[in-house]
């Protein structure tokens, strides 16, 4: 059930402020010359963008954090558990406790909105018709869950109609967004922890599906094409989707297409995002940008300039002739989709792989499609996994993980476990070669170790 958001002045605390998906908000809302405040465990650069914006940014959760003589309207996350003491004083003294997917969805309200759902690709997807609208002068607003050059972070606050907003289904809450316009990118089970089982997961964009004017899917995925009733269909292969495309060359710098709209040729696009995920996720942002009325033009001269979010294929450096890359993927169809476009650009050298496990419940339910996702790597490197706020309960291990990958990897041999970061790092110092292409994947913080990697590499 949505909860009532009082937009009439009201302050605002965000619990977990620091977060991609809860600071998108707070930063909109800032923007909107609310009142906002919020706490989070630690600094960061996002954090940090929002004080300069005027925001009050505590650090720790603490109860006298909330300012009870200006009660706020308190937001948290379903990260945030009901033992957090911001929380407790919240309920006890009768403040209204909003999900961030309430206030997600009341501002979805207030615009004709663009909502981005789907197991894989919404980021992606989001940024490219964020990108699309804003070359093509519609000024639009946008709430993702990545940081983009193009508009400097992971929101925007535009003048025009248009809200773009990533559509998360990892808890349930997708049901709440009534949109103008809905994409479906694909359907999965990702997040075992909350869905019993696939079909749960189609229940859920079955009713993001009804609350959306306009529906666009794509039918390249099953799940989509059988449960989905989609106004406007893309596919790279099905000739009677509304877009299509021909004549698909990828190369090692970029990926290029003729693009087929209901049979009629458009004309070719040259994308920097590489991979047929890519060239996908491109396809639905076409699709989105002609139905509001962008000219074809105007769409084949941006998309060559739109370089994604941050964390999705991200080239972080090139240091002694090794290209390190960070990539977000987590699921074992979005590492086999980052592994096929790593392979793509480094055809002659070796591909190294350095996964991190996310979750506990994820790692056990994926394990065997985990251990055939890594075919177009050369090298593995498994490492612990990351809990995300589980418990571990002992029944999955990282040492397990790499074990299953080597029993199916052509290069058993060549798999191996390092626990922690330190680990991973003095390894790669030591067996890196100019020429390797390192792709850190993870949801976690993996990524902490590509900068110090870098670092002591060109030291050597």
């Amino acid at each position: 059930m949505l909860s009532p958001v009082d937009f009439s002045g009201r302050p605002f605390h965000f619990v977990g402020i620091g977060g991609i998906g809860m600071s998108a908000i707070a930063y909109i809302l800032a923007k909107q010359g609310f009142t906002v405040s919020g706490s989070d465990l630690s600094s960061n650069r996002i954090t940090q963008k929002l004080q300069d914006l005027g925001v009050k940014v505590f650090e720790g959760h603490h109860a006298d954090n909330i300012d009870l003589a200006s009660p706020p309207q308190v937001v948290c996350s379903t990260a945030i558990n009901q033992q957090n003491p911001e929380f407790q004083i919240a309920v006890a003294n009768g403040l209204p406790v909003l999900h961030r997917s309430d206030l997600l969805a009341a501002l979805i309200e207030q615009f004709q909105s663009i909502a981005v759902a789907g197991t894989h690709g919404k980021t992606t997807t989001s940024s490219l018709v964020g990108f699309l609208l804003l070359k093509a002068g519609l000024d639009p607003s946008i709430i993702i869950g990545g940081e983009v050059s193009a508009w400097n972070g992971n929101a925007r606050l535009g003048s025009g109609k248009y809200l773009v907003a990533e559509a998360d289904e990892s808890d349930g809450t997708l049901v709440k967004f009534l949109s103008h316009i809905g994409i479906i990118t694909n359907i999965e089970l990702d997040h075992p922890d909350h869905y019993q089982n696939l079909e749960q997961v189609v229940e859920i964009f079955q009713a993001f599906a009804k609350r959306c004017e306009v529906v666009i899917g794509c039918i390249d995925c099953p799940n989509v094409k059988a449960n989905i009733h989609s106004d406007i269909t893309y596919s790279l292969s099905d000739r009677t989707a509304d877009y299509t495309v021909s004549d698909v060359q990828y190369t090692p710098s970029d990926t290029q297409a003729v693009v087929i709209e209901r049979g009629k040729t458009l004309g070719r696009i040259s994308l920097g995002l590489l991979g047929k995920h890519n060239l996908s996720n491109a396809l639905a942002a076409i699709a989105v940008a002609r139905y509001v009325g962008i000219e074809w033009q105007a769409i084949a001269d941006a998309l060559p300039d739109c370089i994604g979010a941050s964390r999705r294929f991200e080239i972080k450096g090139v240091h002694n002739g090794i290209t390190f890359v960070d990539d977000y993927a987590h699921h074992p169809s979005e590492i086999i989709a980052t592994l096929a476009s790593a392979r793509q650009q480094n055809t002659t050298s070796r591909v190294v792989a350095i996964f991190q496990p996310h979750r506990y419940s994820r790692t056990l339910r994926f394990l065997e499609e985990f251990s055939h996702s890594f075919t177009d790597a050369d090298m593995v490197i498994v490492t612990d996994i990351y809990a995300a706020s589980e418990i571990n309960d002992g029944k999955i291990t990282g040492a397990q993980v790499a074990k299953a990958i080597a029993s199916v990897h052509a290069l058993g041999a060549q798999v191996h476990y390092l626990p922690t970061l330190k680990d991973v790092q003095a390894f790669l110092v030591k067996n890196l070669r100019a020429g390797d292409l390192a792709v850190f994947l993870g949801a976690g913080n993996l990524n902490q170790a590509i900068a110090p990697t870098m670092q002591e590499i060109t030291q050597n």
